[in-house]
């Protein structure tokens, strides 16, 4: 690589802002709207769950605009127009979420079916393309991480973006905290609307310019095609002779399912975590907005001691193992504290619960390097990105699903019930998780998944 391409720190913050940005939206989505529209406008879970699902069942999609940006460059550029393309659109669909949610709820209360049908599909359909425009930016973003790093670096840039989409979260969590702390107690949908609106404008105008500023100038001309592409390129095997890899190995199969209940148990509550804070602790929607940037701050927290600390102390399965143990705890802890209904007692909980949110996710992101064969990286890292955005439209749609659930077979009145039944629900993801580690053998994965590449590579030369 040429060494004007290696991303000094001061670049590397810059280019990390994009990723701050989604961080920013995620919250918006999974915890304003989520909040809005289950407590104030009263839309049902699965409903609220299962629209908010679609962004992340447009996941696959990113293999095919991974594809469209390495092999069609615009003005001599494979990733910055994609990225600029990308932030756009999903920029846009954010904003006219908002007059969408509220037509929706103008439609139940016409109460005709058709209208309803009609507003549902269409709200669904926003989600999807939103989950498209997000991966059609930030396929070609991770992409230009790893044409303007150096194998070395790549560690340290992966960390450090990661930190950034956190901090992002936290950034996101405290501006809408602020900004929206004049409709505490407010739900005439009159009032809510046109302020969420005006909010949402904003926010996505800051996207955009931070988007434009963080990649501006960071992609050489013809540089993606340089650098990702040539005879050894580690993705080049077909998608036939992947999927023979993938399936041939069972540490593959325990691997995959472990992502599945470790990334459920983490967000199953997010459809629900911020109206568990209004109807159970009586919480207003700045307040509630607050409890994203308590666990992301615990998060980030945890992501460097993780890093840090923990897992050169103990090692990956142990780091692994007990962040597990400690999700376990803190999903339990969050059902007890709504029998106390003390928001402050549910404020630290969440803290504790980020803090065991960062040790997890910080070493099971260096399991997942190590359970990548080189020879089949692309392969692999796809095929883990796909369970974990897999997992997280299941827990949207899960989430809001159980909690409808739980509703209905709860006496009337019972509303701590509800939410109690899907924390528990996740509890037992979280156990799962650790079931599933415990029979994940890194030295069988890599002689099972090895010994299967040779024979596909050899079958496919015969």
């Amino acid at each position: 690589m040429d060494h004007q391409l290696a991303l000094p720190l001061p670049r590397l913050l810059r280019l990390g802002l994009f990723q701050g940005c989604l961080g920013c939206l995620a919250v918006i989505f999974a915890g304003l709207l989520n909040r809005v529209m289950l407590t104030e406008l009263e839309f049902p879970g699965l409903l609220v769950g299962g629209a908010l699902a679609f962004e992340q069942f447009m996941a696959p999609s990113r293999i095919l605009f991974g594809q469209v940006s390495d092999a069609h460059p615009w003005a001599g550029r494979h990733r910055t127009p994609y990225i600029w393309l990308g932030t756009a659109v999903f920029s846009v669909l954010a904003v006219l979420s908002i007059p969408l949610i509220f037509h929706l709820h103008a439609a139940f209360t016409t109460g005709q079916p058709w209208v309803i049908g009609f507003a549902e599909a269409a709200l669904c359909g926003l989600f999807a393309l939103y989950g498209l425009a997000i991966s059609l930016a930030t396929t070609p973003y991770l992409a230009l991480v790893i044409d303007l790093t150096e194998e070395q670096e790549r560690p340290r840039a992966v960390g450090l973006i990661w930190c950034l989409l956190t901090v992002g979260i936290v950034v996101g969590a405290i501006a809408t905290a602020i900004s929206l702390k004049g409709l505490d107690g407010v739900s005439d949908p009159r009032v809510l609307e046109p302020v969420l609106l005006d909010f949402m404008v904003r926010v996505s105008l800051a996207v955009l310019a931070l988007t434009v500023v963080a990649t501006w100038g960071m992609e050489p001309a013809g540089a993606g095609r340089r650098l990702s592409s040539g005879a050894n390129r580690e993705d080049a095997i077909s998608l036939r002779q992947a999927w023979q890899l993938i399936t041939s190995s069972s540490q593959v199969l325990v691997f995959f399912s472990f992502l599945l209940a470790f990334t459920l148990a983490l967000f199953l509550q997010d459809p629900i975590l911020e109206s568990y804070g209004a109807d159970v602790f009586g919480m207003p929607i700045a307040a509630t907005a607050s409890l994203s940037a308590l666990w992301g701050v615990g998060t980030l927290l945890g992501l460097l001691l993780a890093g840090f600390w923990l897992v050169p102390r103990l090692g990956k399965f142990a780091s692994a193992r007990l962040g597990c143990q400690m999700i376990l705890g803190c999903l339990l802890l969050l059902v007890l504290v709504g029998l106390s209904a003390q928001a402050n007692l549910l404020r630290i909980v969440m803290v504790l619960f980020g803090l065991a949110s960062g040790i997890g996710t910080n070493s099971t992101l260096c399991l997942m390097l190590d359970l990548t064969l080189p020879q089949a990286a692309g392969t692999f890292v796809g095929v883990w990105g796909l369970a974990q955005a897999l997992s997280r439209a299941i827990g949207k749609l899960l989430g809001g699903g159980l909690l409808d659930l739980a509703r209905w077979l709860q006496p009337e009145g019972l509303i701590y019930g509800s939410y109690a039944a899907v924390l528990l629900v996740e509890a037992a993801l979280a156990f799962l998780a650790l079931t599933l580690l415990s029979r994940l053998n890194l030295r069988q994965f890599r002689e099972d998944t090895g010994r299967s590449l040779d024979r596909v590579l050899a079958a496919e030369l015969g």
